[in-house]
């Protein structure tokens, strides 16, 4: 599709559009051309020929009327057999006059020595001037052709460096990138000084988009390891905080840090999964959608606790996907948290279609308006309560993006919200 719809095809197109309508306007030019001249030609020569045949009739009387391939003359003098003129120049006036019988052109002199009939064969004048017309259009069609062919020619070759490195640019590999391949040294034909600064300047481009990405790779990999290791000294200290000796107060307070170390967690998952877009570090498999819901709401329980707030799972279809099960994971655990901090009392209900997944709230909804920002990062309604940081969503939206599904969302104030992802029939099985 790439070569189909490239600048060489463009150029030769607009070449073959100039061809054809130079040619066009050569053919209409040269037949009016071959109209007019016809015209004037044809006038000029009988009036050419009857002022000669006048000037000899003046001279000696006897002097018969022109008689030629294209001209025949007739004299209507006083006295003589009216038949010697055609019945159908008998009557015409002195000037010029066409007639159909014969198609002719007809020029009518008055004299001394009588009325002058002069006859020319339009048929034949057209015939010849149309003859050098189309012969003259036709030099002139094929020096356009070949200016035009030559033109090409030169533009192919003046343009033959920049689709090479287009070409070299569109077969290159991210992910495997050869950065010596853009450098105009390298390109299959010689480029010139234009081609030279743009092809050094997408090496440079290059190189500095491959160092930020080993670098990101870099602190993908860093921060996934120093991130977590703190993360996890704090979950094993508060859970130390839990047992059964410790008083209440520390209980509720490791809990709590429990609690943050968790959002913290799937905050770092969040992140780390949207960095790695060029890493291998995402692997599809098949997983059961269901069994990750589970999991999630199940993880999800806690932050209800204290407050008239259920969290159920219905589900009425099993579902499998071939995608990323750490992914989803954060993607649905993401809904069900949002969906449990703005519900004060009622339910959250995750439920597992066949297509589809959907996370119900009673809480306390959105507006038009916020809902139309939802998924803007830092955005939180006048609703936002907690220690969210107005994210979440966006983080939603962002996976889903990454791996081509659909979300959807509808809400209402003082009624709940819902939002729906979808899945495609690529990723289904």
């Amino acid at each position: 599709m790439a070569n189909r719809s490239g600048l060489r095809r463009k150029i030769w197109v607009a070449f073959i559009l100039q061809m054809t309508a130079i040619s066009f306007a050569a053919v209409l030019g040269v037949y009016a051309a071959a109209t007019v001249i016809e015209d004037v030609l044809v006038k000029r020569i009988l009036k050419h020929d009857a002022d000669y045949f006048l000037d000899l009739a003046a001279k000696d009387p006897a002097t018969p009327p022109p008689n030629t391939y294209f001209v025949r003359g007739y004299v209507a003098r006083p006295g003589t057999d009216p038949e010697a003129v055609p019945e159908p120049f008998r009557n015409l006036a002195p000037g010029y006059h066409r007639t159909n019988v014969p198609t002719s052109i007809v020029y009518v002199a008055d004299s001394a020595e009588g009325r002058l009939y002069l006859s020319l064969d339009a048929t034949r004048t057209h015939s010849m001037v149309l003859m050098f017309g189309l012969a003259l259009c036709g030099v002139i069609i094929v020096i356009v052709y070949l200016t035009t062919w030559m033109t090409y020619r030169a533009s192919r070759r003046a343009l033959s460096p920049v689709i090479a490195l287009a070409n070299t640019v569109r077969d290159w590999d991210p992910k495997r990138p050869d950065l010596d391949a853009l450098l105009p040294e390298n390109l299959p034909v010689r480029a010139d000084g234009d081609v030279e600064s743009l092809a050094y300047a997408l090496h440079g481009f290059a190189t500095r988009l491959e160092e930020f990405v080993e670098r990101e790779r870099a602190f993908t990999r860093d921060a996934s390891h120093e991130l977590r290791t703190p993360l996890t000294v704090i979950k094993a200290s508060a859970d130390m905080l839990t047992d059964d000796d410790s008083p209440p107060f520390t209980r509720r307070a490791a809990e709590r840090i429990l609690r943050s170390v968790r959002d913290m967690e799937s905050l770092i998952d969040s992140f780390l999964i949207l960095a790695r877009e060029s890493e291998p570090g995402l692997p599809e498999e098949e997983f059961s959608v269901n069994d990750a819901v589970h999991d999630e709401v199940e993880r999800a329980q806690p932050l209800c606790e204290g407050k008239p707030v259920h969290i159920l799972r219905e589900e009425r279809a099993e579902l499998v996907l071939y995608s990323s099960p750490r992914a989803f994971s954060v993607l649905i655990g993401n809904l069900i948290r949002n969906a449990c901090q703005y519900t004060d009392r009622g339910r959250v209900t995750v439920t597992v279609e066949a297509d589809r997944v959907v996370v119900r709230d009673t809480g306390s909804g959105m507006s038009e308006q916020e809902l139309k920002r939802a998924f803007v990062s830092f955005f939180r309604g006048d609703q936002g309560r907690g220690s969210g940081h107005g994210i979440g969503l966006t983080i939603v939206k962002r996976l889903a993006d990454r791996f081509g599904w659909e979300v959807g969302m509808s809400s209402e104030e003082g009624v709940g919200t819902m939002v729906t992802v979808t899945f495609p029939d690529t990723q289904r099985l």
